[in-house]
């Protein structure tokens, strides 16, 4: 073979090396994990899924997410059933949002049992989930990075607080022929933060007459919803009658209903104090009670307290219709679950928020401190 014959078949030897080690070499910087510009400057996207979207404290909880998405340069959206009492529509939102391929989720679950297929499917894909208010509770393991809420049993404990020297002097003198009743109204007994508002509720007054009243637990009686009567709750009493309402379910048709039978037994049941554990159940004792104007006039010495904000409770607190409500911060709620999404997307380690809770009444419910937390 000639010289020239010799070089040529080399040049076309070379030239088929380069053309097929580029392609492999390319490919092998692609396997190594680098990404794409396009990938890098990929925005995050976070849906927000709620209970619900009708109370107002909701839409706070919304704007408190949004403030976050700003700032965190996030892409988010926020929806919410109907209703609370709407589980199915719930989780079909959650399903639409999962096929998305969202970068991460802040969810609070109306009822874990129906959403447990999309929790697993979330693991299994790694996408973070963020629970807020009443999060997710008994959520597969590694499903919840962490939650945003308040310490419902503990606020509601408040509550009770709050309550109970205004009406210690009748629980001192209750007896079994002459007894008194606490109603402790919830709206439902399938959420997190309402059933824990119910029960922190029941045994810090429980807690109360026993140590502040010098009464026993043989002179308390635990009735109602077998969901808020514990194993150990006192049931045997005929003097001391803590009563645990729950409608036939969240809609506020049969909240009214409930609230309306409990007001018509006031005086038959000696009712003296009526704790509402949250936004619905407090709206269903003004709507029976012409906003509340109805219940010194009728009811006197009726002495109630309900759970978060809106107009209706917040005009009921201040004309003193109500002792006062337990308020959260649900801006910080939606705050702070979209800001540990984000930081979840981002690797960064997140945990539990206690977003705290106060009492407001007349006297205090336009102070600088409480005002912000009193959404309509």
């Amino acid at each position: 073979m000639s010289s020239i014959k010799r070089m040529g078949m080399v040049l076309i030897v070379a030239v088929l090396f380069i053309a097929l080690a580029t392609p492999m070499f390319a490919n092998g910087k692609q396997d190594s994990g680098t990404k794409s510009p396009a990938a890098k400057s990929e925005k995050i996207f976070i849906p927000m899924i709620s209970k619900g979207f009708q109370h107002q404290f909701w839409q706070t909880v919304m704007k408190g997410a949004k403030a976050a998405a700003a700032k965190y340069n996030v892409e988010m959206t926020f929806e919410g059933p109907p209703t609370e009492a709407d589980i199915q529509p719930q989780v079909q939102m959650l399903v639409n949002a999962m096929a998305k391929n969202p970068s991460a989720i802040c969810l609070a679950a109306l009822d874990t049992n129906s959403v447990m297929d999309q929790l697993n499917e979330a693991v299994r894909r790694h996408i973070p989930i963020i629970g807020f208010d009443s999060g997710v509770p008994n959520a597969p393991k590694g499903a919840i990075y962490a939650t945003a809420a308040t310490d419902s049993y503990v606020a509601a404990g408040l509550a009770a607080q709050k309550m109970f020297p205004v009406i210690k002097d009748k629980i001192v003198a209750a007896t079994p022929s002459n007894p008194v009743t606490i109603v402790d109204f919830n709206q439902d007994a399938t959420s997190q933060s309402v059933t824990d508002r119910g029960k922190g509720f029941r045994d810090m007054m429980i807690k109360l007459i026993e140590t502040e009243a010098n009464r026993s637990a043989s002179d308390i009686k635990v009735v109602g919803n077998p969901a808020y009567i514990a194993s150990d709750s006192p049931t045997k009493g005929s003097a001391i009658i803590l009563d645990m309402q729950v409608p036939a379910s969240p809609k506020d048709t049969d909240a009214t209903n409930t609230a309306q039978a409990i007001l018509n037994r006031v005086s038959s049941d000696n009712i003296v104090g009526i704790f509402c554990s949250n936004e619905g159940t407090a709206r269903a004792v003004l709507t029976s009670s012409n906003d509340g104007s109805s219940l010194p006039k009728e009811y006197p010495g009726l002495v109630v307290i309900g759970f978060d904000a809106g107009k209706a409770q917040k005009a009921a607190v201040r004309s003193k219709y109500f002792l006062g409500s337990i308020t959260q911060d649900p801006y910080m709620i939606g705050y702070g679950a979209m800001e540990m999404a984000y930081k979840a997307v981002k690797g960064e380690p997140v945990s539990d928020m206690d977003t705290g809770a106060k009492f407001y009444d007349s006297t205090n419910m336009d102070n600088d401190d409480m005002k912000d937390l009193l959404y309509d």
